[in-house]
């Protein structure tokens, strides 16, 4: 791979990383339209720890807070006086179900699910439920009012996004939406649940790469890469917190309904 593929598929995985559209579902099909060899285990490592590095980068005032909170539980009083404790608490306990669905359904999701028919058919139907989510649901709360439920919810809802074109941060904003989260709360609790689940993520790849250690002409490309995805990723978590505080989600889902017709006509 040259450094320009890697500045692309860099590129487009820090833009669609957390936009409601799905990040493994453009990598896996942009390739195959540009006629690009597959990118291979250890240049999506990179990409996605780029990502991740942007994510902690954004939210790194919030991470601070709650890891400090989290422990701040285990003294006396418990959490009922610390809310960010509950919140570390909520997300620790959403990341439960797409651990055990990694574990459970590893070996499906990395082969007929990355069908192109099936990522045109899960970018339309979680694309029109995010429309849905977003038209019908009250926003009338934050995430100071999140709880056990919430957590539950929006963490079974995060497990779906192993299946390539559901997107992780749409359909754990759809499940926030149909919570009566307000979209800023939805998102803000989307983007701190990924981090908990990236990181571990991350360390099962990383072992994965130690295995397969790529060769010297692969690092120029995953640096490019790693460097294109963080600068992508932080500037568009940037740009969505402040679009979703005064418009709706309707332009993600028409571009989602578009583009699953696509593949569907193409493939």
């Amino acid at each position: 791979m040259d450094w320009v593929h890697a500045l692309v598929l860099g590129i487009v995985q820090g833009v669609t990383e957390f936009l409601p559209i799905s990040s493994s579902g453009h990598l896996i099909l942009l390739p195959r339209f540009l006629g690009w060899p597959d990118q291979g285990l250890s240049f999506d490592i990179a990409v996605n720890t780029g990502s991740l590095v942007a994510l902690i980068a954004y939210f790194r005032k919030d991470v601070a807070r709650l890891i400090t909170a989290f422990f701040a539980t285990f003294r006396s009083g418990g959490w009922q006086h610390h809310a960010d404790g509950r919140l570390a608490w909520w997300l620790g306990i959403g990341t439960i179900p797409i651990g055990l669905a990694g574990i459970t359904c590893k070996d499906l999701v990395g082969t007929v699910a990355r069908d192109p028919f099936i990522i045109g058919m899960t970018s339309i139907i979680f694309g029109l439920l995010l429309w849905f989510a977003d038209q019908m649901g009250q926003r009338t709360r934050t995430l100071k009012d999140a709880g056990a439920r919430e957590a539950i919810v929006i963490g079974c809802a995060q497990a779906l996004a192993l299946i390539p074109g559901t997107s992780r941060s749409g359909v754990t904003m759809t499940a926030g939406l149909f919570l009566n989260l307000n979209r800023e709360s939805a998102a803000r609790f989307s983007f701190l649940l990924a981090i908990p689940v990236s990181v571990l993520a991350g360390l099962l790849e990383l072992a994965e790469w130690i295995r397969q250690t790529p060769a010297p002409d692969e690092w120029l490309p995953m640096a490019v890469g790693f460097i294109a995805s963080g600068i992508t990723a932080f500037l568009v978590i940037h740009w969505l917190l402040l679009w979703i505080r005064n418009r709706s989600l309707t332009v993600f889902v028409v571009y989602r309904v578009l583009l699953g017709m696509l593949l569907l006509t193409v493939f």
